[in-house]
């Protein structure tokens, strides 16, 4: 009999500046031009500290150096914009996203 495949989120573990490590959820990707973005939400352990999340979408960009590849922060602000319009609009078609 076949092994059944369980499917379920896509989480990162991301090690910040100070060397803490953060988990995430993948949401969304996208490419665009010759980039990759990715569209994250945290991931928490306390159910309470989810509830009390803003919501709020983390964008980053992918860049490869040598063979790995790296998510950094898109520091352009026409980029960041143009890319965040382009998530925002596409997930609105999936979920029930109010605006602030």
């Amino acid at each position: 009999m076949p092994e059944e495949m369980e499917f379920g989120p896509d989480i990162l573990t991301l090690v910040d500046d100070e060397g803490v490590e953060h988990q995430f959820e993948v949401i969304d990707t996208l490419e665009l031009e010759d980039d990759r973005y990715i569209a994250l939400i945290p991931v928490y352990d306390d159910a309470q500290d989810a509830v009390e999340d803003d919501g709020e979408l983390i964008l980053l960009k992918a860049e490869m150096e040598g063979d790995e590849e790296f998510l950094v922060a898109i520091e352009d602000e026409e980029e960041f914009n143009k890319v965040s319009e382009i998530f925002l609009d596409r997930l609105d078609e999936y979920y029930d996203i109010q605006e602030s």
